[in-house]
Parts: structure tokens; C-alpha cells; sequence
């Protein structure tokens, strides 16, 4: 049992989660998953992230083997003062996973006429990053999207706010909005101007919802003549939505039209 703080585990984990952690973890090709759900999605996953170390406590190996019977990875018992010192919650479950960050290439994605895809452009909030992800693994969307300086979509916030989707669905970043467009989807975004309702709005062949930042929505350089605008209608007193709510309407809307079968992890 790793009982030391200045064990060379624990620098290895305060790296990849630190203020730092966007390049860290670039380099090392390296995440931190912690909690019960994001690990146990991740051992029962078949696809998705790998975990390369798993580390627990007394108390958090105990919850997670009343779950699932562990498998033969490398799997490192620590105090309960070092998980307290490598994990960025306030109160530990005593669960926390090095995993690996898939090598998914942009180019490997396949059409066949019913593709949905959520493509995320300089989203900054990690909390809305994690959600809207979360809600296209619920609305069985094809992928995640993200845009070149958009949140780390491996960022741990944005990894809790998961809640274990990430291992559900595939994500690619950094991909310019003009290479997504290349193949040639039928592309809409949401603006409060929109010339057709979200409930009118109907999908031919593959499709992406685009989403704009938070406080900037699309950027101008960005308002290309492919992108349809549509807009969702809403009866009551508020000016607007949150982007993650927003987003998980139109998953929703989505949701009830063909959907494609992955085949690029």
C-alpha cells in the first residue's frame, strides 16, 4: 500500500490533473477518472478509454467489488491520505483510474445516411462540455465533436460530468468546423433567429448539431452558408437556455429519427 505523499503515483496523478493538466496530459496521452460510476464504466466498457492504473483505497475497493469482480489490471492500493492528496474532489470515494486518451482519427468516420453528430465550437464550460456529452451517449448520437479551443474534453470536470458516458461514445477534437463540413452533412446550429422551429426542422441523411460558445454563440468567421439556423420556441418568461439544455432538446428531437450504427472505435 502506497502510504507516502511523495510517492512519485502521486506526482504522476497531481500532473495530469493540475494547472497544467491540458498539456500533461497531451503528452503523456493520459487521463485521471475518478468516482465509482466513471470507473465502472470504464472496466465494463468494451470500448472507449483504457485504464492503465487503478488506485483504491480500503474503503473504495470494497464498494467497487460489491459491483463487478476486478480484472486482472495493474491495481494499487493507497491510503486513504494519499488519494486525498491525488484527487481533486473534496471528499474521495477512494476510486481514481489513469486511463488512457483514445487514438481516434477524424478520418475514420464512416457514413451511411443516418449519422447524427454533436459538434461542440469553443464551448468553454466544463460542466456543459461533460452534460451535453452525457446526453448524446443517452440520445445514442454518433460522436462528439469538439472544435480547436474548445474545453479538454479528457479535463476532470468534464470527465465527472460524464457520469460514465464518456466510454459510451466516441469524441474527436480539435476539428475545424470547415473539415467537418467536408463530409458533406446536413449541418443547422441554434440561434433565437431561426428561419424554421427546432419541432418543424426534419433530417435527410447524416446529420450535425453545431453549438456555439456560451457567451459568443458561432463566431462570424464561422456563420458558413451550409450551417441552417433553427431555433427553439419557448412560451415562458425566460430570455434563454442554458447551452447544455439547449443542446439536450435537440438530441432529444433527433433521437426520434433513424439513427446510424457507429463503426469507427
Amino acid at each position: 500500500m502506497i502510504q507516502s505523499l511523495n510517492s512519485p503515483h502521486v506526482a504522476r496523478v497531481k500532473a495530469l490533473i493540475g494547472s497544467r493538466g491540458v498539456k500533461e496530459r497531451k503528452a503523456a496521452g493520459e487521463f485521471v477518472a475518478e468516482g465509482l460510476q466513471c470507473v465502472r464504466e470504464a472496466l465494463s466498457a468494451t470500448a472507449g478509454p483504457v485504464i492503465e492504473t487503478l488506485y483504491l483505497t480500503l474503503n473504495g475497493r470494497a464498494k467497487l467489488e460489491q459491483l463487478l469482480q476486478l480484472p486482472d489490471i495493474n491495481c494499487i492500493d493507497v491510503s486513504d491520505e494519499v488519494m486525498q492528496e491525488m484527487s481533486e474532489t473534496i471528499t474521495p470515494q477512494g476510486i481514481l483510474a489513469v486511463c488512457t486518451i483514445p487514438k481516434l482519427a477524424f478520418t475514420s468516420i464512416v457514413l451511411n445516411g443516418a449519422r447524427k453528430f454533436i459538434y461542440l465550437a469553443e464551448i468553454q464550460d466544463p460542466g456543459n462540455a461533460g452534460t451535453i456529452l452525457r446526453s448524446a451517449d443517452a440520445f445514442a448520437m454518433d460522436a462528439v465533436i469538439t472544435s480547436p479551443g474548445s474545453v479538454d474534453m479528457y479535463s476532470p470536470k468534464v470527465v465527472r460530468s460524464t457520469a460514465g458516458s464518456l466510454w459510451h461514445i466516441p469524441v474527436f477534437e480539435g476539428v475545424e468546423i470547415q473539415e467537418l463540413l467536408k463530409l458533406k452533412l446536413q449541418a443547422f446550429s441554434l440561434g433565437a433567429q431561426g428561419a424554421k422551429e427546432l419541432s418543424d426542422y426534419q433530417v435527410i441523411g447524416d446529420c450535425v448539431a453545431i453549438f456555439g460558445n456560451e457567451a459568443r454563440g458561432l463566431v462570424t468567421s464561422q456563420q458558413l452558408s451550409e450551417i441552417e439556423v433553427v431555433s427553439i420556441p419557448m412560451p415562458g418568461n425566460a430570455e434563454s437556455l442554458n447551452l447544455s439544455a439547449a443542446a439536450t432538446i435537440v438530441m432529444y428531437h433527433l433521437s426520434n429519427m433513424p439513427a446510424g450504427q457507429t463503426s469507427f472505435r
